[in-house]
């Protein structure tokens, strides 16, 4: 059997510094943990790189109260961001991230230009962080995206992704790009609200899950049209397909989340398929196959893991995951 043709690197580079990704599949920010806490579940060495949970200048406590309501196809995650801090996450994860087998992208908090400003200097001395991954307020409108970028971009020579608001990613992300963003994530997930089947309260919070799929994929699009930017789509990706669909879209790359809670082992089989180390479906089946007369390696195998039709068993991931 011809063996499939293995993706080109992508290269984002910031400064003087460049991200190379050898594949386009990179694990999203909330998902991961700090320290690359599912490297037993994950092939994380198939990835072409993590982004750490989201992490401020200071510590944050959890929020109180339920954390997490399953939904009939995801999960509401409400936690508050709980994070060490920077200065303590590098003692804690810092030789992590020096021994991860693909680069480590820090998720920062974008709260104000000054907190971004000193969490960018921060950074800017540690060899073992790749990029920075920049999350913006849900609020933040064009001025405040300029001066939160912006003020990062003035500090570091570091690769910078703005991950966007779904809501707002089609508004901000030319004002993102403009101010120094070298690639733009779209997006993070959206706000919702739940009732709390043991408090009967209505809660707030993000929406992981399939169903995001739709809302991130025609976002990407759009962005993609508009802003000369690699873009890397995330949301509801839990199948290859879905992976490719946000290529197709003008995505360059796309992160992983919530599978990896349900199915870890789909992560692996994502990141083989989209990186062209292994061909899952034949070819000519999709516009964006790269390898020509190819088959299905593996069928049962392949069935075992990653069938037909997939029902997906409850989301319930860890307690520490934002």
């Amino acid at each position: 059997m011809k063996e499939p043709n293995k993706r080109p690197s992508i290269h984002i580079s910031g400064g003087k510094q460049t991200l190379t990704l050898h594949n386009p599949v990179m694990g999203a920010s909330g998902a991961f943990g700090f320290g690359g806490e599912y490297a037993k579940l994950v092939e994380l060495d198939l990835l072409g790189a993590w982004v750490t949970n989201p992490i401020s200048l200071n510590p944050r406590r959890p929020a109180s109260g339920t954390r997490i309501i399953p939904l009939d196809s995801g999960v509401l995650v409400h936690t508050g961001l709980p994070n060490p801090g920077l200065y303590k996450a590098f003692r804690q994860y810092g030789t992590r991230w020096k021994n991860s087998p693909v680069p480590v992208i820090v998720h920062l908090i974008g709260t104000s230009p000054e907190e971004i400003s000193e969490c960018a200097i921060i950074l800017e001395g540690h060899e073992e962080i790749a990029a920075i991954e920049i999350g913006l307020n849900d609020s933040a409108a064009y001025r405040e995206v300029r001066a939160i970028v912006g003020a990062a971009r003035s500090k570091t020579q570091l690769p910078i992704l703005v991950q966007l608001p779904l809501a707002s990613a089609p508004l901000v992300a030319l004002p993102a790009f403009e101010a120094g963003a070298d690639a733009l994530v779209i997006a993070a997930p959206p706000r919702g609200t739940a009732r709390d089947p043991l408090t009967g309260r209505l809660i707030g919070g993000r929406l992981y899950g399939p169903p995001v799929k739709a809302q991130a994929l025609r976002a990407t699009g759009l962005i993609a049209s508009q802003v000369k930017a690699p873009i890397i789509g995330c949301g509801g990706i839990h199948s290859p397909d879905d992976a490719r669909d946000y290529l197709e879209a003008g995505a360059a790359a796309v992160q992983i989340d919530s599978v990896v809670w349900v199915r870890p082992a789909l992560v692996s089989l994502i990141a083989r398929d989209l990186g062209g180390l292994e061909m899952t479906r034949p070819a000519g089946s999709l516009p964006d196959e790269w390898a020509h007369n190819t088959t299905l390696p593996n069928a049962s195998t392949r069935a075992s893991i990653f069938p037909s039709v997939m029902p997906l068993p409850p989301f319930t991931p860890p307690d520490d995951l934002p």
